[in-house]
């Protein structure tokens, strides 16, 4: 099937709470604009300077969303545009995701990256980080930052119980920073976890953005 038929396949059967992130890195403009026309509007891109390019090429209505490491000096690049930055993974990063968008007189969504993979081999706060400087309603002083919700990857695996427990350690982390400190914060609703080999066990676990790349656009040649 071509990249229409496998993002109409994918919708389909997609819970009306869930959202997909057409995860676009390496592919081609061509590529995306061939999703676009189906109706595909979120697209999630690994590279700065990629995602840059791309977006100058693209309709504007594209809602882009950043789901790879981000360096601070980084930010200014992307923040006259980014949508959604998924991979918030430090204090230091939202100060700054912070002030690019006061500059850029943007409010940013973003997204808290939690380090749920056992292997330890990814980016993110530790699942039991006290994110003190986010409590008693400080994550107010951000101005430019919509506080949305969490994300995670899951470890290179096929062990469907291993994912499961990942993604369940995800939710429960949701959990709890909503309860104790974004419990008045309409934003915050979003977990986003789920690739293509395993956002089903995702959906689940309580996924409301999959991620899903090789799916939509086979895997890279």
């Amino acid at each position: 099937m071509g990249i229409a038929e496998n993002i109409k396949k994918i919708v389909s059967v997609l819970p009306k709470h869930v959202h997909l992130v057409a995860v676009s890195k390496t592919k081609p403009t061509e590529a995306l604009l061939e999703a676009y026309n189906v109706g595909q509007r979120i697209f999630g891109e690994n590279y700065v300077q990629e995602l840059c390019s791309k977006q100058t090429l693209l309709p504007n209505d594209i809602k882009w969303h950043l789901i790879g490491h981000l360096q601070t000096n980084k930010i200014k690049y992307i923040a006259p545009f980014i949508a959604c930055i998924q991979s918030v993974d430090s204090e230091k990063l939202i100060v700054e995701i912070d002030k690019h968008a006061g500059k850029n007189n943007r409010t940013i969504d973003i997204l808290l990256e939690i380090s749920i993979a056992l292997d330890g081999s990814k980016f993110g706060f530790e699942p039991d980080e006290p994110f003190d400087f986010l409590k008693d309603g400080k994550y107010k002083m951000f101005k430019n930052i919509n506080f949305c919700g969490v994300m995670g990857m899951g470890s290179f695996s096929d062990d469907a119980t291993l994912t499961r427990k990942e993604y369940c350690l995800l939710k429960s982390v949701y959990d709890r920073l909503k309860d104790s400190i974004f419990c008045e914060c309409n934003s915050f609703k979003e977990i986003s976890m789920g690739m293509s080999n395993d956002y089903e066990i995702a959906i689940e676990e309580g996924s409301t953005l999959i991620r899903v790349g090789s799916d939509i656009f086979g895997e890279r040649k």
